[in-house]
């Protein structure tokens, strides 16, 4: 299959193949897809798994099937898109599409199928084959990055190498019955510190542009040392929940960092911005970080249960973060306006009412069950709207980017 490339004066070339499906001519199409349409199937299954007793994982575990695959099922694919998409630009490299990154997409698939139903090939067996995709994720990016001399950009390699470790972690303990605490919050751990990486990176430049545009005289203020302690704190406060999660030294860590991250959001001017909800999102989304934090520190004095600190990263940081980066990026890379329309915005509210249901759902247990059942019913509304909005603009339009 070949390619051709397309390029900006003085930009950065982007690859679009032009003989294969439009699906597989960027990265970013066929696993932002990907992701929408898992969120809202792992979903659907996990609720009829509680409300019906659907068998689901096999001897992998119903529950254990759940966890994974929102970890290391939906969460990789929003990863895998956004890198695969984000690192050309970075290394001014050529992009990676057609037969590879089908490729690529389905060995990410091969590990959602069979993790459903594990045992028609033998559960060990089903989980080597989803511990793959990690590690070629991995090598693919690193390689882009060598080759480009961006060294600055290894830490992203870090982050993926652990979840990598979580993921074979995650599976180690599964298989042998014990529940995978330790995984789920390194890996949850490894999300957030590549959110306040890259958010770090592109919140306040997307809304300084934002702002330039429409006259403003204050603008989010550059990244500078204060940031490298935010993001240092949070990693170490991060690791110490991940290790020791009811110490109280790491109560104390989450709380230090509690303290940068509301400054550092502060300094970005998310208020500013409050009319473009595209951009908007970004900002309330990286709020659940502190939140989370905060989250962290109550937890490790007994006043939140251990599924609501999670829930808190994983639904408000994780998801929210990743579905305000898939509609802006798709609408970027496939040459919309970057503005948010009535079903883009209904969808940010319904993430948000699911990232605070859920783990409200852990505080109130005489309403636990119609709790969850709202916020899986909001999960599945939110994704829903993105599949039905920017489906069509990921399988079947293609544009020259202008993002």
């Amino acid at each position: 299959m070949t390619s051709q490339h397309t390029a900006r004066s003085g930009g950065i070339p982007r690859g679009l193949s032009k003989t294969g499906p439009v699906l597989f001519s960027y990265g970013f199409r066929p696993f932002f897809l990907g992701a929408g349409l898992m969120a809202i199937a792992a979903m659907v299954l996990w609720i009829l798994a509680l409300t019906t007793g659907l068998e689901i994982g096999g001897s992998y575990g119903g529950h254990h099937w759940h966890a994974h695959e929102m970890l290391f099922g939906f969460a990789p694919a929003v990863v895998a898109g956004f890198l695969l998409t984000a690192v050309p630009n970075w290394t001014g490299r050529l992009p990676v599409s057609g037969r590879p990154l089908m490729m690529l997409f389905g060995l990410w698939l091969a590990g959602r199928l069979v993790l459903l139903q594990p045992d028609l090939i033998g559960v060990e067996i089903a989980a080597a084959v989803d511990s793959l995709f990690l590690p070629a994720l991995l090598f693919i990016c690193a390689r882009e990055i060598v080759a480009g001399r961006k060294w600055k950009d290894l830490k992203v390699l870090v982050v993926l190498a652990f979840l990598s470790a979580a993921n074979i972690c995650f599976h180690v303990t599964a298989l042998s019955g014990e529940h995978g605490g330790l995984a789920q919050r390194l890996a949850v751990s490894a999300y957030v510190v590549l959110i306040m990486i890259i958010g770090g990176r592109i919140i306040p430049s997307f809304s300084r542009n934002w702002l330039n545009q429409h006259g403003a005289k204050r603008f989010p203020i550059a990244f500078n040392r204060f940031d490298i302690a935010a993001i240092v704190s949070g990693a170490v406060a991060l690791g110490g929940w991940t290790l020791l999660p009811e110490s109280r030294l790491t109560g104390l860590l989450a709380l230090v960092a509690f303290g940068l991250h509301v400054a550092r959001l502060a300094r970005w001017r998310g208020h500013a911005v409050f009319a473009e909800k595209l951009l908007f999102i970004l900002h309330l989304a990286y709020a659940f970080v502190p939140l989370g934090f905060l989250a962290i520190a109550l937890g490790t004095e007994g006043y939140l249960a251990t599924n609501s600190v999670l829930h808190v990263m994983t639904v408000g940081a994780i998801a929210a973060m990743m579905l305000a980066v898939m509609t802006r990026a798709t609408r970027g890379h496939t040459g919309r306006v970057l503005t948010a329309s009535r079903i883009t915005t209904l969808s940010y509210a319904f993430i948000l009412l699911a990232a605070f249901l859920r783990p409200a759902a852990d505080l109130l247990p005489d309403y636990m069950m119609e709790l969850y059942s709202a916020a899986g019913f909001f999960w599945i509304a939110a994704f829903a709207l993105f599949v039905f909005e920017y489906g069509p603009m990921l399988a079947r339009v293609r544009r020259v980017a202008i993002a």
